[in-house]
């Protein structure tokens, strides 16, 4: 679920090799030693639309600070040898409940780094396109772990006009952009490689 990294060695599509001295992480994930003390996690990201082009973000807070919040994609680190996809789809289940989605291509990948429950996270995310034929409000959460129960806050749709004139914080920041082209354009041919953003 973490939001808001590349340092290891990559494999033929860009994953993070996972080394001897691998660990898991606080989520399960595997995590990878990466020099001087980095870790970095692999994350999948999902981009869901609804019928009416909408998205559904995630609203995450520091556990500790309320305050400090923030609007995210559905998603989270990979868990064992489990595939980017599988992990989307098991993401996007247990953060919003919704299972029944068409997973598309991958758009956007991005190294990210952020401070976050009292230490730095380094994140290399890949975002998947999906679709889905909800219409309604999602039905929320299924199956947590004690970090997120403690650091989400709730979901919705958006419109691309609503997150273009949004005043919150939204990760990635150029979401709103991203999304009107996506919307324009359709998916890239390619994955876009997003700048690096590190808070």
């Amino acid at each position: 679920m973490t939001e808001r990294g590349r340092g290891a060695g990559t494999g033929p599509e860009g994953e993070i090799a996972v080394r001897a001295g691998a660990r898991t992480g606080p989520e399960g994930e595997i995590a990878v030693q990466a020099g001087a003390g980095t870790v970095v996690r692999k994350v999948a990201r999902v981009v869901l639309l609804d019928p009416d082009d909408r998205v559904l973000l995630l609203h995450g807070h520091e556990p500790d600070d309320p305050g400090l919040s923030w609007w995210f994609t559905p998603g989270g680190g990979l868990e064992g040898d489990e595939t980017r996809e599988k992990a989307a789809l098991r993401e996007l289940a247990e953060e919003t409940g919704i299972t029944d989605v068409d997973l598309g291509p991958v758009l956007w990948t991005r190294h990210c780094s952020f401070p976050f429950d009292g230490r730095r996270w380094d994140q290399d995310e890949w975002y998947y396109l999906a679709r889905t034929r909800r219409t309604d409000a999602a039905p929320g959460p299924q199956t947590l772990t004690e970090l997120e129960t403690r650091s989400l806050s709730g979901l919705r749709w958006w419109t691309s006009a609503e997150l273009s004139a949004a005043r919150e914080t939204v990760y990635p920041t150029r979401l709103a952009e991203l999304l009107r082209t996506l919307l324009d354009e359709g998916p890239p041919p390619a994955p876009v490689v997003l700048a690096p953003e590190i808070v």
